[in-house]
């Protein structure tokens, strides 16, 4: 895979979109890029895309799909903003963590869809893992902080926030690491045992990651599940092409816009 190649947008099932927009335009910040299907984004890229299923109950833990999609902010102030405005819109964190590398916020969307909201921190900072790539850990995020550094309240995500990069629930992490490794072009950045893997183009800390913690030889979400859709890899070598994982979770490799 090109190294340059990075995450684009992520499609969800959602079961109200009316509901859904107000949620990614007032809480997290989105703007409406399309209208159909519903594209909401940042600078003008799409980076959630949202459709209408029925019943649209939210797709149990146990099964594979989304674990949770990662909205990239380009600076620490900017990622404050977002947390107060996810307190202006009364929602509740399910966990804030500092992994080294980035710090993240953590929540779910009406549907219980996860999401993570965070910043890089700078590369020099960065360690190397124990067995090559990057080194990733999970401590307690100072999240007073962080609320300090917000420049202002309110208004949308900056033009430069992107889509980050996607987690995955699967049902075999020998079995996933190998499709994104050898055969997408994945580079292996990190493994925890067989609980889960994050791979990335080029040196990145990850553009995917992937766990077993619930999902351990588990099947995808009824039909007509809230949750993903699908995914898309926006990479410059390897545009136009549809596929499926071990899993069956889709994910389309385009040509960046």
């Amino acid at each position: 895979m090109d190294d340059h190649a990075h995450i684009g947008s992520v499609e969800l099932r959602v079961a109200d979109l009316d509901r859904s927009r107000r949620f990614y335009t007032e809480a997290i910040g989105l703007e409406v890029v399309s209208e159909d299907p519903l594209a909401l984004g940042a600078g003008g890229r799409p980076l959630v895309v949202l459709r209408e299923a029925d019943p649209g109950t939210p797709a149990p833990p146990s099964t594979t799909g989304l674990f949770h999609l990662a909205i990239l902010h380009p600076s620490r102030p900017k990622l404050a903003r977002a947390l107060h405005r996810l307190a202006e819109n009364g929602v509740r964190l399910d966990g804030a963590s500092d992994h080294e590398v980035s710090e993240a916020l953590y929540l779910h969307d009406p549907d219980w869809n996860g999401i993570e909201l965070y910043r890089d921190r700078p590369r020099e900072d960065w360690r190397p893992g124990p067995d090559g790539g990057v080194n990733i850990v999970t401590l307690p995020l100072d999240l007073q902080s962080l609320a300090a550094e917000a420049e202002q309240a309110g208004g949308p995500a900056h033009a430069d926030t992107v889509m980050g990069h996607v987690h995955l629930r699967v049902s075999d992490l020998d079995r996933s690491v190998a499709f994104y490794r050898d055969e997408l072009g994945m580079n292996l950045q990190a493994r925890y045992g067989n609980e889960a893997a994050f791979l990335a183009a080029g040196d990145y800390h990850h553009h995917l990651g992937l766990n077993t913690w619930h999902s351990r030889g588990g099947g995808p979400a009824p039909p007509g599940s809230a949750g993903l859709e699908r995914f898309t890899i926006e990479s410059p070598a390897d545009g136009g092409r549809d596929l499926q994982d071990p899993d069956g979770i889709e994910l389309a490799l385009r040509s960046p816009q």
